[in-house]
């Protein structure tokens, strides 16, 4: 299977190159989403898909109140205990939280130019897959 990662081919990829673009846990720390959206766009093939496995927004009220809990206080801590550093622990609760939930991302993937553009919630919403299509 061939493989390259869009990190290293940046403005070197050509057009229309890839049959499948994976992303897991990753597009959250990309800083501009569409541009990066775009460039995925613009390097599948016709037919080709997208899949952004990511963390998102639970569905359900308690659990999220339950999750913002356990991500701000009690995850940072857990992290300064066991590695000795809060800092990424907190670091990744806050950009969980900045992400784009379920419905904003799928626009986002629409406006650039994915079709057919779904989503399924795992485990209540705590993460996401979203799918999208080049035709």
């Amino acid at each position: 299977m061939f493989r390259r990662t869009l990190r290293r081919c940046r403005s070197r990829c050509l057009d229309n190159t890839f049959d499948c673009i994976t992303i897991s846990f990753g597009l959250r720390n990309v800083t501009d989403k569409d541009k990066a959206l775009r460039s995925m766009y613009r390097v599948l093939k016709p037919g080709g898909r997208l899949l952004v496995l990511e963390f998102s927004k639970p569905i359900i009220e308690p659990l999220s109140k339950a999750y913002d809990a356990y991500s701000f206080h009690v995850l940072p801590r857990i992290g300064s205990l066991v590695a000795n550093d809060a800092d990424s622990y907190r670091y990744l609760a806050e950009s969980i939280r900045m992400h784009p939930d379920q419905d904003t991302l799928k626009t986002m993937m629409q406006d650039a130019g994915f079709e057919s553009v779904d989503y399924y919630n795992l485990t209540a919403g705590v993460v996401a897959l979203h799918r999208g299509y080049k035709f």
